[in-house]
């Protein structure tokens, strides 16, 4: 072997020893990898989206391009679009029958509530948003049809629209920085400021 093939060689097996995990076979797989909640951002709210939102997901809300005048109904949660098991929506998921949660309850801890199918709902549907960004979310640019396609077609006929207004609401009052999606500081967002007994505020 020649020298410059020698050399070669050695760089490879030093290339490939750097790619590998905590085994001494560089062609192993890599050691479990760390991967830590988010250091910085802030967080939607969870009882906004359970009281607010979540009910839009599992609505039937009429077609306003519908050619019977609009008699024609869609649900985001359908078999046919974003239902769990079923559905064809790519990957925004909804569970229809997630059961409501009482997040005042000191018995209802976060990992209680990151276990339900609620805490599903609402991690997928967060998963569509651009944070502070509501054009850019596809929670509501894909309902909306704004400048994105979205295989249910057009669901809000306009951006003052209840349900969009609700979403729109969601996606630009996160938690204070540095709050989970639990905060009780987001109990504001209702009137009273009372996550059971509020009115969802829209502004």
């Amino acid at each position: 072997m020649t020298t410059a093939l020698r050399a070669l060689a050695l760089a490879s097996t030093s290339l490939l020893a750097n790619c590998g995990g905590g085994s001494s076979n560089p062609l192993d797989n890599p050691s479990t990898v760390a991967n830590p909640p988010g250091a910085s951002g802030q967080r939607l709210s969870f009882a906004y989206f359970q009281r607010c939102i979540n009910p839009i997901l599992i609505a039937q809300l009429p077609n306003p391009n519908a050619s019977n005048g609009g008699a024609s109904t869609n649900t985001c949660a359908g078999s046919g679009c974003h239902d769990t098991t079923t559905g064809t929506g790519g990957a925004f998921r909804v569970v229809p029958g997630a059961q409501a949660l009482d997040v005042t309850d000191p018995t209802v801890t976060p990992d209680l509530i990151r276990a339900s199918d609620m805490y599903k709902n609402f991690y997928s549907a967060q998963g569509e948003v651009v944070l502070g960004s509501t054009t850019q979310s596809r929670i509501l640019a894909k309902p909306l049809l704004l400048n994105v396609l979205h295989g249910g077609g057009l669901i809000f006929a306009s951006q003052s629209d209840p349900n969009a207004l609700l979403i729109k609401y969601w996606i630009s009052h996160p938690a204070p920085l540095g709050q989970d999606e639990f905060s009780t500081a987001t109990y504001a967002m209702f009137t009273p400021a009372d996550p059971k007994t509020g009115a969802c505020n829209t502004q």
